[in-house]
């Protein structure tokens, strides 16, 4: 059983056409971190593109805090797969595409 508020969809412009990043020159086997679209959107809105957090939290229909949120989120997990040598794989999330 669900506890609290669902969540709102977040809008992405489009999924990305690479789903997946893997490191090379690592021994063994990398773990690996799950990216979701809403962040790697977020990514792409504030760090690639250059747009302000409220710009940004227009874009994507949700709260400047909510964006915030996202956009923190997604950035850790980025450090994380980097830090570690882990395979980024983008998918999941609660989104929907803009028409």
């Amino acid at each position: 059983m669900n506890k609290g508020r669902p969540i709102k969809p977040r809008t992405i412009r489009r999924e990305p056409e690479i789903r997946q990043f893997s490191p090379r020159g690592r021994v063994g086997r990398p773990g690996y971190i799950d990216l979701k679209l809403e962040e790697f959107e977020a990514i792409r809105l504030a760090d690639f593109n250059g747009h302000d957090q409220a710009e940004s939290a227009k874009k994507m229909r949700i709260s400047q805090q909510t964006f915030s949120r996202v956009l923190k989120n997604a950035r850790q997990r980025l450090a994380e797969a980097l830090i570690k040598g882990d395979i980024i794989r983008i998918s999941g999330g609660v989104f929907k595409v803009e028409k």
